[in-house]
């Protein structure tokens, strides 16, 4: 087994930096987090890899400052695997791509059935990579050997993953869809933090009464304030159905939430007067969160705009399967051609007239690329008009 050493000061951030900026190519790129363990997403541990360079392993938290590795490889391409959940976790240490190649999404455009790293880099390169501590706690310290190796076959065979996906996407003529994919990842806005979080509470549907869903808001605060304080994931400190059964359980006393055998997890009983003040400010407070939340955004569920909507019900109908049909032209998910959620927006609320071009017009202020535009636009237009010449339970056409 290969030895591999972390690097955890700025002089040996350095010394890698110098060795990466005189390789070759593109630099493999991959962050190991410590989800399900830690409050933050912060990386705990960084791979890079260059070809005429190697590999070299950071420990961020000690080194802190990285502008010395992003100068070294700020200037070429990244490739990385499910990028989206390792970009995040970069820009926290001022890591940015200019551009960058993802090998998960290359392989879903492409139409493999696993996108898995593992699943890719076997198909690609016939290699089997062990995935034994995928759901590891990175944040340990010192961080075992067999982690290390782990961590660093992870960027080892990206760059060969890489080239064979670039040369199978020539072949598909998927460089330019894949091209937008890529930098769409890249330059995507953060999700907006949800306005009442707290309602994403698992079991929450079983509180009744607004009184009582502030005792959940209270709780569910004084978890996160703590878990942010302790650097510890919120459900192992207190799981999310412990703190439901406390608010159901609606203890009287501060020993009788003790008594509560439902009301489980580490900090529970360590920090039983947190939890009791907690449930006494929820129970005391006069600004009561509604029971239920309407978005306005949010579109009724498909199974009832046959009521709601008729008309946008049959330009649904006549248009979904032409698009899943075009995805499997295209041997790709039908995700990946045009989300279901784009689709059933511009069903609901087609623009007027409706031809390629307005549809087209529409799905791009949805998001869309304009790739996928290109193929779904005319199809999705011409769906809509057929709709309106035949009953919306007419059965489907055949061809």
């Amino acid at each position: 087994m290969t030895e591999y050493d972390v690097i955890t000061d700025a002089a040996g951030l350095g010394s890698a930096a110098a060795a990466l900026a005189a390789g070759v190519g593109p630099v493999a790129v991959d962050v190991e987090r410590a989800s399900g363990f830690r409050y933050s997403q912060r990386a705990y541990l960084i791979q890079v890899f260059r070809r005429d360079a190697g590999v070299f392993l950071f420990d961020p938290p000690p080194i802190g400052d990285f502008s010395a590795l992003q100068g070294a490889i700020g200037d070429v391409e990244w490739v990385l695997h499910a990028a989206s959940q390792d970009l995040p976790s970069l820009r926290e240490l001022d890591l940015v791509p200019p551009t960058i190649f993802d090998t998960e999404l290359a392989a879903r455009l492409l139409g493999h059935e696993r996108v898995g790293l593992g699943a890719v880099v076997e198909d690609a390169l016939g290699i089997t990579l062990a995935k034994a501590h995928s759901a590891s706690d990175w944040s340990t310290r010192p961080l075992p050997q067999s982690w290390l190796e782990y961590a660093a076959l992870d960027v080892e065979h990206l760059i060969d993953v890489r080239d064979v996906l670039v040369a199978e996407l020539a072949e598909q003529e998927k460089t330019e869809f894949a091209a937008e994919e890529f930098d769409a990842v890249l330059h995507r806005e953060p999700k907006p933090r949800p306005g009442e979080p707290w309602r994403r509470l698992s079991g929450l549907h079983t509180v009744r009464g607004r009184q009582q869903l502030a005792v959940a808001r209270a709780l569910w605060t004084a978890r996160e304030e703590f878990a942010q304080e302790q650097d510890t994931a919120p459900g192992r400190l207190v799981p999310d159905r412990a703190l439901v059964a406390a608010v159901l359980a609606t203890p009287k006393s501060k020993q009788e939430l003790a008594g509560v055998k439902e009301f489980t997890g580490r900090a529970s009983r360590s920090q039983l007067d947190r939890w009791w003040s907690a449930i006494e400010r929820g129970r005391a407070e006069k600004d009561l969160p509604v029971e239920r939340v309407s978005n306005s955004d949010t579109l009724p569920p498909p199974r009832a705009w046959a009521d709601r909507n008729p008309e946008a019900d049959a330009r649904l109908k006549a248009a979904r399967p032409l698009v899943e049909a075009l995805a499997q032209t295209l041997a790709m998910p039908t995700e990946n051609l045009l989300t279901p959620e784009l689709l059933r927006r511009v069903a609901w609320s087609p623009p007027q007239p409706v031809d390629a071009a307005s549809v087209g017009e529409a799905l791009l202020a949805l998001g869309a690329r304009r790739w996928q535009v290109a193929q779904t636009a005319p199809v999705i237009a011409a769906a809509f008009v057929n709709s309106k010449q035949s009953p919306p339970d007419a059965p489907e056409a055949h061809s």
